[in-house]
């Protein structure tokens, strides 16, 4: 088997792209929010109000958000869910400070704690969570499989797994321009907004590396899930892949 991995376009060793996405992120933290804006135009937070729709939470419930530093989507699930809290979980502790901060300005005083810990091995115990969502976080994890057990090991029987990832866009005039725009613009606007083309060049090829949504969704049936399904968003720039630990 192989120690190599990809990051972005690049093989590096496995035990190194943690390190390097680590890197990536602490560069980035500050202006990830206003990146997310202007990379999208906007649109990411249609993807993210449609993620917690489909949750459809109920009372009370609890939810681990994994890779979710700045806290868009934990914010968003305690306006939702009544009584609900939220465990936002990252490996990178400059995107939590910034997430902390946001919660300050948004108010969010109680329902969320901050914990900077990794999806391959999540500081949780079993059977915790109604829901795990990860967002625009699971193509950066070096064992992608792995950190699928731990979703399905920190849920409860009958909690709900969501991922709101970037996909395979199924419209050939759509992706001619979404690749021009992705390799041309979006590392631009890294360089001038957060001082950091390379690190945005990055996230752009991690996209094209990571699986189409049938492969992803046989990795999440792999993991044990059950009536795993997808959502394509916006063409196919995203999806939500879905399953139930039964």
């Amino acid at each position: 088997m192989s120690n190599k991995t990809d990051f972005g376009y690049t093989q590096v060793d496995k035990h190194e792209k943690a390190t390097l996405v680590k890197g990536v992120f602490d560069n980035v933290a500050a202006d990830y929010d206003v990146m997310n804006d202007l990379m999208s135009l906007g649109v990411h937070r249609l993807w993210k109000d449609r993620l917690i729709e489909m949750m459809n939470s109920q009372k009370g419930a609890k939810l681990l958000d994994v890779a979710g530093g700045t806290g868009d989507v934990a914010f968003r699930f305690l306006k939702q869910t009544a009584g609900g809290s939220v465990t936002v979980c990252d490996i990178n502790e400059s995107m939590l400070k910034e997430g902390q901060k946001n919660a300050i300005d948004k108010n969010v005083l109680s329902g969320v704690e901050w914990v900077c810990g990794d999806a391959e091995n999540l500081p949780f115990e079993d059977n915790s969570y109604d829901f795990y969502t990860i967002a625009f976080g699971i193509r950066n994890v070096t064992n992608k499989d792995k950190a699928l057990l731990e979703a399905k090991r920190v849920l409860k029987p009958g909690g709900r797994f969501l991922c709101l990832e970037f996909s395979k866009v199924n419209i050939p005039p759509l992706a001619k321009l979404y690749d021009f725009f992705s390799f041309n613009v979006i590392p631009k606007i890294g360089e001038i907004i957060a001082k950091d083309g390379n690190s945005y060049r990055y996230l752009v090829e991690s996209i094209r590396k990571f699986p189409n949504q049938e492969i992803f969704a046989n990795m999440i049936k792999d993991a044990g899930f059950q009536q795993v399904k997808y959502v394509d968003l916006s063409g196919g720039i995203v999806a939500i892949h879905s399953g139930w630990k039964v």
